[in-house]
């Protein structure tokens, strides 16, 4: 398993758009999504393209979801 500094995208509400924020490590391993840490949330597992392990250029610009993502909402 292999753990590292990551930002999250987080959709907002209906008043606000969404946003990368950083502060969480996230570990990979062989299943499927991304375990993310962060000591103000729940670990959880979340979709891959929710993560960077770069800083996005644009904190307020969404991730490119796939077609066939796992987890997306519609």
């Amino acid at each position: 398993m292999k753990t590292s500094k990551c930002w999250v995208w987080f959709k907002g509400n209906l008043n606000s758009s969404g946003y990368w924020k950083d502060g969480f490590t996230c570990t990979f391993d062989e299943s499927p999504g991304i375990i993310i840490e962060s000591p103000a949330y729940v670990t959880c597992r979340v979709p891959n393209w929710r993560v960077s392990t770069k800083e996005p250029e644009n904190l307020s610009k969404g991730p490119s979801i796939p077609d066939n993502a796992i987890w997306k909402i519609i």
